[in-house]
């Protein structure tokens, strides 16, 4: 019996356009799973007028984007993109090889995710991705991931924009329930040939941001949807809100319930079935909205690293591997292979190992700008000399991390800049 080689086998695989027949059973699935959406499609331009290649990109709201993307693209046949990591998945192994679902290894210069695309591409077919590189973390985008300007131009085939709304309070990060509520998507056409031949690269990326600009809470205030959230209104919420607003404290805030409070002062809050946030006593501390408290986050830390220059978070940690030799079982996304303590300064990110010096690894913002949550806000993952590593922190303090990261490799490479109309966080 052949000993099983995923890695290999990713390497060697010759991706496809995906078969009509399979790629019908995938729709129709998907739409029998998605029935509970409550989904609005808008059709401004049809990618199936487009008889040729194409992209499709999307922003990044929740971990069943796909659905949608395929919904109001059908029947043209998309190679979805996916993170490497998801190949080694047992229950989405036999699905992914139907469809011919592309690897990707997020944040790393992947040069088997980049051919698998232009592949796909060369031989007349399409693929759709998110700029972004994840799902976001709180509801809000992310800078795309920079360059993306450089491919679209490379190949020169129509892009169309599925823009998404409402799927992230459907699907949030800190609870994984989803929620009922009303969920948007549009398809439009962003770049034709010509767009993309007159314009930069670096101008593609900006339009991108542009395009993708969004916050879901701020939207939802406008919106006024009602949703069911099954008395979990405030389920985890301290993964993303982890800083107490009134005294200032780090990971003594707790979600329960639909209250979120702090355990130092006692600064808390409901939130209600609209997202929106009510102190609960007249002497609390809350702002509006939820992305207004996780600004106020990253604020503190664009602050805190500034006027420190010995500044450095430590965590205590397990770390997770992709094993070879067999698929991961039970939904996992990786093996514990270690445990130890991780550090963040300005010299960028470090973990030294309990007990081998194997596990141990040094990054600086050269190399790191940001971390990927998967799946949800309890743990991150990273690629450490090409290789997937999940990092699964004591306290509850990914969204930090996340964050930390991001501001250390602003502050001392600013690769991945943060948008113009985030300037003001910056200011003294």
């Amino acid at each position: 019996m052949t000993k099983l080689d995923i890695r290999g086998e990713i390497l060697r695989r010759k991706f496809k356009i995906t078969n009509k027949f399979y790629y019908a059973i995938y729709y129709y699935v998907m739409k029998i799973v998605g029935r509970k959406y409550n989904a609005r499609y808008e059709i401004i331009d049809d990618v199936n007028d487009c008889k040729g290649p194409c992209f499709v990109i999307f922003n990044h709201l929740s971990r069943i984007d796909h659905k949608y993307v395929l919904d109001i693209t059908y029947p043209k046949r998309i190679n979805m993109l996916a993170g490497y990591n998801e190949f080694f998945r047992s229950h989405l192994h036999f699905a992914f090889k139907l469809n011919n679902v592309l690897p990707k290894k997020q944040y790393i210069n992947d040069i088997t995710g980049m051919k698998a695309m232009l592949s796909i591409i060369k031989h007349g077919g399409s693929v759709a991705f998110a700029p972004e590189g994840l799902a976001t973390n709180d509801g809000m985008n992310k800078p795309i991931v920079p360059k993306t300007g450089h491919l679209l131009k490379k190949c020169g085939v129509p892009v169309y924009f599925v823009k998404l709304r409402g799927e992230y309070l459907q699907n949030t990060k800190h609870c994984l329930e989803v929620r009922q509520g009303e969920t948007f998507a549009s398809v439009s056409l962003l770049f034709s040939p010509d767009d993309l031949a007159n314009l930069t690269a670096d101008e593609i990326d900006d339009k991108i941001n542009l395009a993708f600009k969004h916050d879901e809470y701020a939207w939802q205030k406008d919106k006024r949807i009602k949703w069911k959230m099954n008395g979990n209104n405030c389920e985890r919420l301290e993964d993303v809100l982890y800083r107490c607003p009134k005294c200032n404290s780090e990971f003594t805030t707790e979600g329960k319930g639909d209250r979120i409070i702090c355990g130092n002062c006692g600064n808390g809050a409901t939130l209600d079935e609209y997202y929106g946030l009510q102190k609960l006593n007249d002497d609390c501390v809350i702002p509006e909205i939820v992305s207004d408290w996780i600004k106020d986050e990253r604020i503190a830390i664009i602050k805190e690293i500034r006027a420190d220059k010995n500044y450095e978070f430590k965590e205590r940690v397990k770390i997770g591997k992709l094993p070879n030799d067999r698929y991961l079982k039970d939904k996992k996304t990786s093996e514990i292979v270690g445990a130890g303590v991780l550090t963040i300064d300005h010299e960028g990110m470090h973990y030294r190992d309990d007990e081998t010096e194997e596990n141990n690894f040094d990054l600086s913002y050269n190399e790191l700008y940001t971390v990927i949550t998967e799946l949800d806000s309890s743990y991150f993952n990273i690629y450490v000399g090409g290789e997937y590593c999940d990092i699964f922190p004591e306290r509850k303090s990914s969204i930090k991390i996340s964050m930390l990261v991001e501001e250390m490799h602003r502050l001392h490479v600013n690769f991945y800049k943060n948008f113009p109309w985030n300037d003001y966080m910056y200011q003294e």
